[in-house]
């Protein structure tokens, strides 16, 4: 017996999206609420002859596009097992006093400080006082990316937390799958990331390590959206 043009209709909706429930919506109008078209859409795609049909057009899109599961499945483990950090992650550095000479205040270099002899001088003069010059103490070469000193008097070795977000040009492959966007929005930045636990449970699904109860929903490009203060990030 060959399959109905409501069942063949079931299918070529499924293919769309692999929205179960929905197709079975389209392909039975009389049929409205979701969870009896659930219902029947899961007893449907266990049907022999619809399986086979199903099976047959998958097998057909495959040649045609030259995508195979195999494919898809890496796409989905290679966002799954993505490391955030290599995209946004919280560092600490090193304060001022960390490597100053005697943990005094260092510069980065005399031109900073002489900036600071100057605004010094500036000040001063506004206020009609005597200018307060910093020390040069310290000494100079000042580089807040280090890692803060353990025994630094002035941070106790915590430093300053830094959220920095990576150069997107540097990032590894596998970044690359789990970065979805980043733009610029009235709150601060808006950094987009893939949604790594609904790649996980793709996989899980493609390999049918549990039962689904409901149907297949979701796609590769879920996103999760996290939002930067502007005045948090950068260096």
């Amino acid at each position: 017996m060959a399959l109905t043009a409501k069942q063949k209709r079931f299918v070529d909706e499924y293919l769309i999206d692999l929205n179960a429930t929905k197709a079975y919506k389209v392909a039975y109008p009389n049929v409205k609420n979701d969870e009896t078209a659930a219902a029947a859409a899961a007893r449907l795609l266990k049907n022999v002859k619809v399986k086979a049909y199903l099976d047959e057009r998958i097998k057909a899109r495959q040649e045609r596009t030259e995508i195979t599961q195999d494919m898809v499945l890496q796409k989905w483990y290679d966002i799954a097992t993505a490391d955030p950090n290599e995209i946004i992650h919280l560092r600490r550095v090193c304060c001022r006093h960390c490597f100053g000479i005697g943990h005094q205040y260092q510069w980065r270099d005399p031109e900073e400080y002489q900036q600071a002899v100057k605004a010094a001088y500036d000040i001063a003069k506004e206020k009609d006082t005597e200018p307060v010059i910093p020390s040069d103490a310290g000494g100079y070469g000042f580089d807040r990316l280090l890692k803060p000193h353990p025994k630094c008097p002035y941070c106790r070795g915590e430093g300053h937390p830094e959220l920095h977000i990576e150069d997107t040009r540097n990032l590894s492959p596998k970044a690359r799958q789990l970065f979805a966007g980043i733009k610029q929005t009235q709150a601060g930045i808006e950094i987009k990331f893939r949604d790594q636990d609904k790649a996980l449970e793709n996989i899980a699904k493609h390999l049918g390590m549990f039962i689904e109860k409901v149907e297949h929903s979701g796609a590769i490009g879920s996103e999760v959206n996290i939002v930067i203060g502007s005045e948090e990030y950068g260096d």
